[in-house]
């Protein structure tokens, strides 16, 4: 079988590293162009698939949108019975999908059809879910409809974050990938979604990201993990923005804090929500790297009537 695999982060690397470890010919890589990154955005670094299909000697395409005459004629020269698509960043149109014999198939990191869309780690987080995982479906011109062979699960943890489970999904993608793949490859039909089931994860805005302190403590607890690594959950506090992190400690009925209610604790920051309280770990003042609360509290101890906004 040969693929040509579409990817861009880090969580489609497992899937990538899985395909060649199995003893499948990847023909071809295509990735999102090279941005910009690090403080000064001055210094253009490939995408982390980018990278492993350079140390593997694979061809590697980068176009800015996947279309058009020239780069359907390069897609065509790989010969590719299959496309497999994990976290691409685009979606793909009607005439692409049809180069393939086989067309093409996605790495969903979601318990489809609950959370179709760009953000469905982040969602099923915020949902308050007690369990998520991948589906291998058929791409189509739907977002996230097409038919689903395999459906795998993990339990989301009371300390799980985006970054957490991002990393499980991406290797449980990865071996629900290759083992598949002669399924599909032996014409097994995929099973269609059930429209009654489906639910959206659009992308996480700054407003989303926002801690809503009149909110109970578990679905405060929930925002905080859900924005863990990126963007980060955020408040104001005298008027300045702050970004609070490891908030997997939840407290309902020990303390009486109103909404929003700073009060140091033991190697983390008490903060009132509309119940109780959530213990936040690691807070990033805006301008600052992330750092222990305690630590934060001991160098800028907020005043004693100090209030989230």
């Amino acid at each position: 079988m040969r693929v040509v695999f579409f990817g861009t982060p880090q969580f489609a690397v497992p899937s990538l590293a899985a395909l060649l470890d199995a003893g499948i010919t990847v023909a071809g890589v295509v990735t999102q162009p090279d941005r910009p990154r690090g403080r000064s955005h001055s210094t253009l670094l490939p995408s982390p698939v980018k990278t492993l299909a350079l140390a593997s000697g694979i061809p590697v395409w980068q176009p800015d949108r996947p279309r058009g005459d020239e780069f359907l004629a390069q897609l065509r020269s790989a010969g590719a019975d299959i496309g497999v698509v994990v976290a691409y960043g685009h979606l793909l149109r009607p005439d692409l999908l049809a180069v393939p014999r086989l067309g093409c198939v996605n790495v969903h990191a979601s318990l489809l059809p609950r959370w179709r869309g760009a953000a469905p780690i982040h969602w099923a987080l915020l949902g308050g879910d007690r369990e998520t995982g991948v589906a291998i479906m058929r791409v189509e011109s739907g977002l996230d409809t097409g038919a689903v062979w395999e459906r795998r699960t993990i339990p989301i943890g009371p300390d799980d974050t985006t970054g957490s489970l991002t990393a499980r999904l991406a290797a449980l993608g990865a071996a629900a990938l290759v083992e598949t793949l002669p399924a599909i490859a032996r014409g097994v039909a995929p099973v269609p979604q059930q429209e009654a089931g489906a639910t959206h994860a659009p992308k996480i805005d700054r407003e989303v990201a926002r801690v809503r302190w009149d909110q109970n403590a578990v679905a405060v607890s929930c925002r905080i993990r859900a924005m863990d690594p990126a963007p980060g959950a955020w408040s104001t506090l005298n008027g300045a923005e702050i970004k609070l992190f490891g908030a997997g400690i939840v407290l309902t009925d020990q303390y009486d804090l109103a909404p929003g209610t700073l009060q140091p604790r033991e190697g983390a920051l008490l903060v009132g929500t509309r119940d109780g309280a959530v213990a936040i770990r690691e807070v990033q003042p805006a301008g600052r790297r992330r750092v222990a609360a305690d630590a934060w509290l001991r160098g800028s101890p907020p005043a004693t009537d100090a209030r989230f906004a």
